[in-house]
Formats: structure tokens, C-alpha cells, sequence
């Protein structure tokens, strides 16, 4: 017997043309770093524009929250879950594509950084080793622009196409855009398909050499064997929020099973069994003893789903 529809989003998901995967209830913990998060009506896998444009259009007509994210390494997602569609870019939005004569990638935004990242090491081009080891997806990153003090993703931008609210593709080029430290001036509602990144020759030797120092530096700085969302905080200017927060002895402390991480105090890792009612109790609880011992309010890094 045929399923029956009961909403014109479930008729979409049901429709034999519609391309993707849905998965009705799913849990986001199996969809965050953090391996936290409660179900959604509906998790998605969009594997062409087409569908994402459909998939847009319906939650539109119906009302229904639509979000899209990365590889969720930079997201906390309450226990009670989601009411609306997350959706996640897959087959179409995964190339990688090396220019050899413009010397630039042409990238889907579902690309995981560090495929990007071991494809320019492999053509031998610098100008990417900073962001080997770090999670998340291309689209992510330029997003948030991901980077370090010295070398950050927006840096690279040639240009970005985006897909608006209205469903239309809309390309940006670099002088269009602004960046600034975690934060670039594409408009939250856009949800970036493409980038094109410039990128210059170098020696091998000299491209693996700072991929290693820089994934020796995290592996020292970072708690990179437990499931965390990367810096809870930004640093606020001219200060470090790590600092900030190891200064007030606040290393290793935990709500639950969220902890302060014994190795880099902006990081929250989940010790266990977390709850993110675990993980924003013990945010809470820094701010407040930050702010009274110096007068400065940290301003989460970490993206929220599903929270009032």
C-alpha cells in the first residue's frame, strides 16, 4: 500500500524523483562531533542543486525551519532535538576540482576540508597547510572563516556562489566579500554551493613541512581524542579566552560529563555521556566567572540548533 502523504514536505521525501536520502526522526548525535543532539523531523541528504532547490522551495510553502550544515564540527544541538529538516550537501556538492593553468580549486562546499587540503599537497600548492587536521567541510569553513592569526581561508576566496532563500544562485566575488576573525559578510539565509580558491606552486618538501608543524602543533594544543566542537568562545580583542578561562583554574572542571579540557581550556570535550544541557550549563558557568573576574563577556564560537 502506498505510504500516504500527510504534508507536502512528506510528500516530496517520499517521491521516487526527489534526489536524496531522508531519514525521518534521526538523531543528530550520530551527525555532530560533539556526538551530541536529539532528533529532527527529517535529516537530509541533497545530492544535486535540483533537489536542494526543491527541498528549499516546500519547507518554504510549509513553513518548516530548513537549516544546512557542515560535518557538524562546529555545532551543539539541544537534547530535544530539531522540529525542522537538516540537510547535509552530498554527490554534486563534493568536487574538487585543481585549475592546473588559473592555479585555483573549484570546490563544493560538501567537500571535507582536509580532502581539500591532501588534494593542494598533491599538486604541489601552498597556501592551505594551515587548515590540515581541521574537521568540518569547505563550505564551513569559509562560513566561519576558518584559519589561525596569520592564515585564514578567506584569504583565499576568488569567489563564492551561494544559493539564496529565493532559490537563485548568486556568485560573489572576493572584492564583494568582507572577513573577519571567525565571522565573513555572506548573508546567514545563503547557503554556499561552490568556491574558487587561489593557491600558488611550491616545493613539496616546503608544503609538508608546514602541514606537519602545524598538525604537530595541534596534537599538543588540542584535545584531539575526545569528541569536542573545536573553540567553545572567540577570543575576545586582545585577549585569549583559553587564557581567560585556565587562569581562573577552571582546567578539567565538568557539569555531567561536559568538561573543560585538560589540554586547552576554550575547549568543552564531552567526557562521556554529555547532554548539551551538560555543555551549556558549564558555558554559562564560565561566563559568569569570567565576566566577574574581568569585566569581559566571551561570545560563543559554537553554532546552536534547537534551542529557545
Amino acid at each position: 500500500m502506498p505510504r500516504h502523504a500527510s504534508s507536502p514536505l512528506d510528500a516530496l521525501l517520499v517521491d521516487g524523483s526527489f534526489d536524496g536520502e531522508l531519514f525521518p526522526g534521526e538523531y543528530m548525535a550520530r551527525h555532530t562531533t560533539y556526538h551530541i543532539g536529539g532528533p529532527v523531523r527529517y535529516f537530509v541528504q541533497v545530492a544535486s542543486l535540483g533537489s536542494l532547490k526543491r527541498l528549499f522551495d516546500v519547507c518554504e510553502r510549509e513553513g518548516t525551519p530548513c537549516v544546512v550544515i557542515g560535518r557538524g564540527s562546529n555545532l551543539l544541538v539541544s537534547d530535544e532535538g530539531f522540529p525542522g529538516v537538516v540537510a547535509t550537501l552530498g554527490r554534486d556538492f563534493q568536487t574538487c576540482r585543481y585549475d592546473e593553468k588559473l592555479k585555483r580549486f573549484f570546490v563544493g562546499a560538501g567537500v571535507p576540508l582536509s580532502k581539500l587540503v591532501q588534494s593542494a599537497f598533491r599538486h604541489s600548492v601552498a597556501g592551505l597547510e594551515f587548515a590540515v587536521g581541521t574537521p568540518g567541510s569547505v563550505g564551513g569553513a569559509i562560513r566561519m572563516n576558518a584559519g589561525s592569526d596569520e592564515d585564514w581561508i578567506g584569504s583565499r576566496v576568488v569567489s563564492v556562489t551561494v544559493l539564496s532563500r529565493a532559490s537563485q544562485l548568486v556568485r560573489y566575488e572576493a572584492a564583494d566579500l568582507g572577513w573577519g576573525y571567525r565571522t565573513s559578510s555572506l548573508p546567514d539565509d545563503e547557503i554556499i554551493v561552490e568556491c574558487e580558491l587561489s593557491v600558488e606552486p611550491a616545493d613539496p618538501f616546503f608544503i609538508r613541512g608546514k602541514m606537519e608543524a602545524s598538525l604537530a602543533r595541534r596534537k599538543v594544543t588540542q584535545p584531539l581524542g575526545q569528541p569536542s566542537c573545536g573553540s567553545v568562545f572567540r577570543n575576545p580583542k586582545g585577549a585569549s579566552a583559553g587564557a581567560l578561562i585556565e587562569g581562573l583554574g577552571l582546567k578539567g572542571f565538568r557539569i555531567g560529563s561536559a568538561q573543560v579540557s585538560d589540554v586547552h581550556a576554550n575547549f568543552i570535550v564531552n567526557a562521556g555521556d554529555a547532554t548539551a544541557r551538560d555543555v551549556v550549563e558549564l558555558m554559562r558557568l564560565i561566563q559568569a566567572k569570567v565576566y566577574k573576574a574581568h569585566g569581559i563577556e566571551l561570545q560563543p564560537e559554537v553554532r546552536f540548533l534547537g534551542f529557545a
